[in-house]
């Protein structure tokens, strides 16, 4: 079972996860909401390179090389993606996020990482099966990577319409997508409904819960990853407002970031 800890700096707490103790990471809290990931990346590891994108919502994912060094003040414009890989040993990077999902990736084999946004929208897309497959590329074994999902909203508390929940929770229905795409929206939500592990719940007529941390693991799994490669915080952004900001809760665009730190193997 993987634990989560809480770890502190400067008396400011941030969150890790025992699946990526190899690597220098951290889910910061709304408490380092002023700091951009390049002091955020000096927390972790000192002399590692900061990278980040203008998160867009979508499955774009870049590698290192493809962006800039930012610490997040640049005038040059960041490139517009969601997801971020490394390429070399001492490479932080780095993704924001309210009540979306911020997940971690890292290679046991190789020592890199990718740092990964996913909403609903990001994750109907199947972005973190992207930044998995970038990965892959590169020479990334199925076997070898670990992910670990912070804290995000939580299905039980995040109401969308029906076809939004539709939408997300198709992609974790072991079937062809033209096949899924095709079936009724209630349809689909009463499948979902009877999976062992369901990511959606029912809720007034219209609308259902989605629990988009849930459809992003029965996405990895689908692509042959095991369970025990999968953790999943347990904090909610909306449930937990001493330690993070929810746009869900609030109505107010504030961030906290996660980031983590490639290494040589």
């Amino acid at each position: 079972m993987h634990t989560w800890d809480w770890l502190t700096w400067q008396g400011m707490p941030y969150l890790t996860c025992s699946l990526l103790e190899s690597w220098p990471h951290g889910f910061f809290t709304q408490q380092f909401a002023a700091r951009s990931p390049t002091e955020l990346t000096a927390v972790l590891h000192p002399s590692a390179q900061t990278y980040q994108v203008k998160q867009v919502h979508g499955n774009q994912v870049l590698t290192a090389s493809e962006t800039e060094s930012s610490d997040g003040n640049s005038d040059s414009p960041l490139p517009q993606a969601d997801g971020l890989l490394t390429e070399q040993a001492n490479q932080a990077v780095w993704v924001c996020s309210a009540d979306c999902t911020p997940a971690l990736v890292a290679d046991a084999r190789t020592g890199q990482v990718a740092a990964v946004h996913a909403g609903w929208r990001g994750t109907a897309a199947r972005i973190l099966p992207a930044a998995i497959a970038r990965l892959q590329a590169q020479g990334s074994q199925l076997s070898d990577l670990r992910v670990a999902m912070g804290p995000a909203i939580a299905g039980e508390v995040y109401q969308v319409s029906s076809e939004v929940a539709a939408k997300v929770g198709a992609t974790a229905l072991q079937s062809q997508k033209p096949v899924i795409e095709a079936q009724p929206v209630e349809s689909l939500l009463e499948a979902l409904y009877q999976l062992p592990q369901p990511p959606v719940f029912a809720d007034q007529p219209g609308h259902a819960r989605l629990d988009v941390r849930q459809v992003n693991a029965l996405q990895l799994e689908q692509l042959g990853m095991q369970p025990e490669q999968i953790a999943i915080a347990p904090y909610c952004t909306y449930q937990n407002p001493e330690y993070f900001f929810s746009y869900r809760r609030d109505n107010r665009k504030q961030i906290q970031w996660s980031g983590i730190v490639s290494k040589l193997k």
